[in-house]
């Protein structure tokens, strides 16, 4: 699940995770910011750059989280159980909201040319922007965002990130309702998934 802050992704990952397992499914939950053993060091770039725009730098960051999905990739996934649902928050995807001088389509490749594992499954959670940037900003960590610090800057992070979730064909999942809803769009679609998969 990728999308801009304030969301509800985590919110919405949580429910997921509950109703998967009252179906008696395994699920696994990770957290690519928790999982990325090079974190600080790329944080420290990803705040140059919001003091210093610049797309060197950008592209520099980019590469840096790339290596670490690299990384997740190949040390965290694939050691859990293969018949587990792993349900990540946030994945490469979610570039498309925060990257500003690098397209999209180049991230793309450069996760691809990573070899970063590519999801079975991905789901864009958008909101209308008022209303995740008031969630946001209700949350005891605030906003918590390195790169964006204006609502103006969050509307053109979401319209950014809906542009790309139409544009390469990943399910969107409005979660302006309530949270039971947005939950089911998203265990159908992983149930599609499951269902092609016994298919192949």
């Amino acid at each position: 699940m990728d999308g801009p802050k304030g969301t509800g992704k985590t919110t919405l990952l949580e429910a997921v995770t509950k109703a998967l397992r009252a179906d008696n499914k395994k699920v696994i939950r990770l957290c690519e910011r928790k999982s990325d053993p090079y974190r600080s060091e790329t944080m420290v770039l990803v705040n140059q750059l919001a003091r210093t725009p610049s797309r060197e730098l950008e592209w520099e960051v980019c590469k840096r989280f790339a290596d670490s999905r690299a990384w997740i990739s190949q040390h965290v996934l694939t050691q859990q159980p293969t018949d587990s649902i792993v349900l990540i928050d946030r994945w490469y995807p979610s570039d498309a909201a925060f990257r500003r001088g690098v397209p999209l389509t180049d991230i793309l490749q450069l996760n691809s040319d990573r070899n970063v594992q590519v999801p079975d499954l991905h789901v864009g959670v958008v909101t209308d922007p008022d209303i995740s940037w008031a969630r946001a900003a209700a949350r005891r960590r605030g906003l918590s965002s390195t790169v964006i610090h204006r609502l103006e800057e969050h509307i053109a992070c979401t319209q950014a990130f809906e542009r790309a979730v139409a544009d390469h064909g990943w399910v969107l999942c409005r979660n302006e309702g309530t949270i039971d809803g947005a939950t089911q769009q998203v265990i159908s679609e992983i149930y599609n998934v499951l269902e092609s998969s016994r298919c192949d």
